[in-house]
């Protein structure tokens, strides 16, 4: 069975027609509003005609694009990375474009200090568009950034390790410390130990002294006996 168009039928396919091209020419009339805000930098005036656009028409690439730049340029990080991946899924055709959205979207990460994504997002870019040395270039100072981290993070693992060396080493010194002075201090309760030489000498002194006391008897002994001797002669003299 035919269907057949209506006069009537073809009026109202003509009128959406005709709304749908105004909707469309006020969409490119806010985009170029919101670029030429853009470049004078006045981003928060270039916002409300991308606004306006993209709510026009959700899928317009270039408002969509353009909007997530809008966002970088006045830093809202998470806006911008949605809209630019809102604009990515319209945009399915040309590498050239979509690597240049991937490029931005490292760009934000990386402002996020996001490295590990920024690299991901630099190598999508990089996938699509090869030539693209600007992202080249970035993905390079993003690596750099990395190893620059863990060597920072190795050094300053290795310091912690040095650190408690350096601890258990004053530890051990102190221990050492406190052994040697409780040994000092057993020593000073105990009886000092002769040496050699003392002993030698003491010896000496006390045979000098048997010596000495060994005489003195002696001449005792000779001075009684010559006592004895002078009375003995005293006494037969007068008997």
């Amino acid at each position: 069975m035919k269907v057949s168009i209506t006069k009537y039928g073809l009026i109202f396919v003509a009128m959406l027609v005709s709304l749908s091209a105004i909707a469309q020419k006020d969409v490119r009339k806010n985009v170029r509003k919101g670029n030429r805000a853009y470049n004078d930098q006045k981003y928060s005036e270039s916002f409300k005609f991308y606004n306006n656009a993209v709510k026009e028409n959700p899928q317009d690439k270039e408002g969509n694009y353009n909007l997530g730049n809008n966002y970088y340029r006045q830093k809202l990080w998470d806006k911008s990375i949605d809209q630019y991946q809102k604009y990515l899924t319209s945009e399915t055709e040309d590498p050239i474009k979509m690597s240049a959205a991937w490029h931005n979207i490292g760009n934000t990460l990386l402002q996020k200090k996001d490295l590990q994504k920024s690299m991901e997002a630099y190598k999508m870019a990089l996938r699509l568009n090869p030539k693209d040395e600007e992202t080249r270039y970035n993905l390079a100072v993003v690596q750099k950034m990395m190893q620059d981290q863990q060597d920072q993070q190795d050094q300053d693992g290795g310091g912690e390790n040095q650190q408690q060396q350096n601890d258990q080493q004053q530890d051990q010194q102190q221990q050492n410390q406190n052994k040697d002075q409780q040994q000092k201090a057993e020593e000073q309760n105990q009886p000092e130990q002769m040496s050699r030489d003392n002993a030698r000498q003491m010896l000496q002194a006390i045979e000098q002294d048997e010596q000495e006391t060994q005489e003195k008897v002696n001449r005792m002994k000779a001075e009684m006996q010559k006592e004895k001797a002078q009375n003995n002669r005293r006494n037969n003299k007068d008997w």
